[in-house]
């Protein structure tokens, strides 16, 4: 078995989705980054690349590179489950916690899981997703963006 740590932020801009965890969220306000930038799948992958002793997100999707301009983080995370699995890990369960101030999301999270779990392949009682809020402070407590951070537990080969 192996635990891995991601971390990922992105500070919010106009004109574009928010998209987090797959699951596009009504805001006026979207994520800046090349490819759909979502924080909650770039945090997932870099805890699961970390877990398989691999380098980190931007390592194999670079974030200049027009390929994945706009490009659906899912589309990224089943890549990065590909690359683990050749390895001879499978994922046992990931577990993370947005940090934002807005907007309020509890109530996608169930279908942030169902996105999830078949790229995963894990069930979708193996993935837990949590949403805490800065209080106020610094700039995620601003509202200038979002982070997140995920932790993962990898296992050889043994899950059917």
């Amino acid at each position: 078995m192996r635990v891995g740590i991601g971390f990922d932020q992105h500070k919010f801009v106009r004109g574009r989705k928010l998209i987090l965890g797959g699951v596009e969220i009504p805001f006026d306000m979207g994520l800046e980054g090349n490819s759909d930038a979502d924080v909650l799948i770039h945090a997932i992958i870099d805890s699961l690349l970390g877990a398989a002793g691999l380098r980190d997100i931007g390592y194999y999707f670079p974030p200049d590179d027009e390929r994945y301009k706009d490009i659906s983080s899912l589309k990224l995370l089943k890549k990065a489950v590909e690359i683990i699995k050749e390895k001879g890990w499978e994922v046992n369960n990931v577990d993370a916690v947005l940090f934002l101030s807005k907007p309020k999301v509890s109530g996608y999270i169930e279908e942030m899981k169902k996105k999830l779990a078949p790229v995963l392949e894990i069930p979708e009682e193996d993935i837990g997703i949590k949403a805490t809020s800065p209080e106020g402070i610094g700039a995620i407590g601003r509202g200038e963006g979002i982070a997140c951070w995920s932790v993962c537990l990898l296992v050889k080969g043994i899950r059917k």
